[in-house]
């Protein structure tokens, strides 16, 4: 057999299988985008200032509530895949954990929301419903995230991606019908995107049942285990639940009205184009890398640390030098927004390669406190210096401290990656691999 030809053998299988990740995430996450797009061009400035303040808070309540804890389960089952009675107690530690966090998190969470938008004068009862939706969605993601773990370490892509493409492409369905009978609104939006997490977190928990036969139990020790392996990354994981919405946050607290809220709101919806790459890194990335023989990481690592770079780069650029089609996608209501659209794309393309980064150094259980200490107290630095100096009232200045940010988290993960092929993995207890 030829250098050619041993090459082909082991590269097609997995050409082939990230084609399907591909094209099955790239179906859901389409729908996806288009839905939240679609919401950006038939809600009223008003309406859709609500809409973005919901769903991107619900976004950092969904990370504060599981902080990680969910991805411990690849690296602590390692390659003991097959082992039904380890990944079960593994899922029943997590799942007790993070129901301890919900009941925590949730709260304080519902209190801190109404302090965040009491400047927008949308009155109680609205106020009362949106905390509701939160509290109930992030329940449920909460439950998607563990369950779903369980179907990625088993590698049962298909029944992963079925519920996603069921119910990505059915609410967007659904908001063309409502469209039709000129029937959208706030409501609407918010209800059918619940429903979507609703069956994705019911479909999971079924399907997890069936692939793991046994019942698992949660135990001191692996509880432990999961704490231990994800606890050098809780600062960060708090830091970052807060710091991904950080714009929207600020603008809702120092903006003079809904519209700057809903403009922001909608350019963010345009870095989510990126979050169709965090999702391969959960799925093919992190299970490869935790899989991954020590002699061939370094190689795998920079390489692939590499393609990443270069394309956020290329597409960042892009951005710079064609806002018009970014601004065509928002509609007429942010043609505006020429500039802001480069600095928001700038900004998630760096984000995305220290996420990129993130996921290989806790796959590989390069995970150490000062990394994450290093992150928050740049971040504070450079947020403190932004409050003092700059006028955070506009988005502009708003997109700019986000973008500022962006050079610390890099930095401070390369350093994190060289400190750990030097020191080495964090260790874990034998007596949790057991």
């Amino acid at each position: 057999m030829t250098r050619l030809e041993k090459a082909r053998a082991l590269l097609m299988p997995k050409l082939q299988l990230i084609a399907q990740v591909l094209m099955k995430q790239g179906i859901a996450m389409g729908a996806n985008m288009l839905y939240g797009l679609l919401c950006v061009r038939m809600l009223p400035v008003p309406d859709y200032a609500k809409f973005a303040v919901l769903f991107g808070y619900m976004g950092s309540i969904t990370v504060l509530l599981d902080v990680g804890i969910s991805g411990t389960l690849a690296p602590l089952v390692g390659e003991q895949t097959s082992n039904f009675q380890l990944i079960a107690n593994y899922v029943a530690a997590i799942r007790k954990l993070v129901q301890r966090m919900y009941l925590i998190v949730a709260p304080v969470a519902a209190f801190i929301f109404i302090l965040l938008v009491r400047k927008q004068q949308w009155g109680r009862w609205v106020v009362a419903q949106m905390i509701v939706a939160l509290l109930i969605t992030a329940w449920f993601a909460r439950v998607s995230s563990c369950y779903g773990a369980v179907l990625i370490l088993r590698r049962d892509r298909t029944n992963y991606y079925r519920a996603q493409l069921i119910g990505s492409l059915g609410s967007l369905a659904l908001l063309i019908v409502f469209w039709a009978f000129h029937r959208v609104n706030v409501y609407v939006g918010v209800l059918l995107n619940m429903a979507q997490i609703l069956f994705i977190a019911t479909s999971y928990y079924r399907r997890s049942k069936n692939l793991l036969p046994v019942k698992g139990e949660s135990s001191r020790q692996k509880e432990k285990a999961i704490i231990r392996l994800a606890m050098p990354n809780l600062p960060g994981s708090i830091f970052f639940a807060i710091s991904g919405q950080i714009t929207l946050m600020l603008i809702t607290v120092f903006g003079h009205n809904a519209s700057s809220v809903a403009n922001i709101g909608a350019l963010n919806r345009l870095s989510q184009i990126l979050v169709f790459f965090s999702q391969i890194n959960v799925i093919l990335v992190e299970p490869y890398f935790a899989r991954l023989p020590v002699a061939r990481l370094k190689r795998a690592y920079i390489m692939a640390v590499s393609v990443v770079a270069v394309c956020a780069a290329a597409f960042s650029s892009l951005a710079f030098l064609c806002p018009g089609g970014f601004l065509w996608i928002l509609g007429p209501h942010y043609s505006g927004l020429r500039t802001e659209v480069g600095l928001v794309i700038l900004a998630s393309s760096g984000r995305y390669v220290s996420g990129f980064l993130w996921t290989v150094h806790t796959a590989r259980r390069f995970v150490y406190w000062w990394n994450n200490i290093a992150n928050i107290v740049l971040f504070l630095l450079i947020q403190a210096a932004f409050l003092w100096k700059f006028d955070l009232s506009t988005v502009r200045n708003v997109l700019i401290l986000n973008l500022a940010m962006v050079p610390a988290a890099l930095g401070v993960g390369i350093a994190c990656g060289i400190y750990g092929f030097w020191r080495g993995p964090q260790k874990m207890e034998t007596s949790a691999a057991v």
